[in-house]
């Protein structure tokens, strides 16, 4: 979704070259699905992904930032304890400030001086309309996420995404058990649902099978 992310903005090719050991970050102590984020609070997110970042001296401490990212934009099974559990990663705006201020300090390192992102870029971010879900589960053969949909009930509302892309091919999990990996992305219209309603995330296939994932958008942080 990244290059799809800096083609949309069409950030800056110093911003959007740098590299994918950048995208982990650690907790914002402030609620992700903001609607109303200002520009000065999408710079401090920014510093705060910079921030993180410029931690960061290791590969360890790399995969350390990784997880914390995921955790707090996390609905659904925890991937430490369930290998195999459904669960979804919610990408708001918050979390691409973030995310484009770890790789500001990647590319800054590398070009040894300040990149930032200019404020108009800074705004088109903040006037997405869209939350990015990305939906990440397992199956019994390399294929069968294909065809797969999704939608977010909260009460009695169904919530259709605007758009959904192909699943990934399935890659096999280690163990006797013969199981496959997959995700697939959907994005939902902000003004489509309620971010402090809980809900679910109901993924269904072509063969008639459900998966629903509990998603209670009021903790995402």
């Amino acid at each position: 979704m990244v290059p799809l992310l800096c083609s949309f903005i069409r950030l800056p090719l110093s911003i959007c070259a740098i590299t994918v050991i950048g995208m982990g970050a650690y907790p914002s102590v402030s609620s992700a699905i903001d609607l109303s984020m200002t520009m000065e609070q999408a710079k401090e997110a920014l510093a705060t992904g910079r921030q993180t970042m410029e931690q960061a001296a290791s590969v360890e401490d790399i995969a350390a930032v990784m997880k914390a990212s995921e955790r707090v934009i996390r609905v659904g099974a925890d991937p430490e304890v369930d290998p195999c559990g459904a669960h979804a990663i919610l990408r708001t705006r918050r979390y691409w400030m973030e995310y484009f201020g770890r790789r500001e300090a990647a590319e800054s390192k590398r070009q040894k001086q300040e990149i930032r992102m200019p404020e108009t870029k800074i705004q088109e971010i903040l006037d997405m309309p869209y939350l990015e879900v990305e939906i990440r589960l397992c199956g019994e053969d390399e294929f069968f996420a294909e065809g797969a949909e999704v939608a977010l009930q909260q009460d009695s509302a169904t919530i259709r995404p605007v758009d959904i892309g192909p699943a990934e091919r399935g890659r096999k999990n280690a163990g006797p058990t013969p199981s496959f990996r997959s995700r697939f992305t959907a994005r939902f219209a902000y003004a489509d649902f309620d971010p402090q309603t809980p809900g679910t995330l109901a993924v269904f296939f072509p063969d008639g099978n459900l998966v629903n994932i509990p998603a209670d958008l009021s903790k995402i942080h």
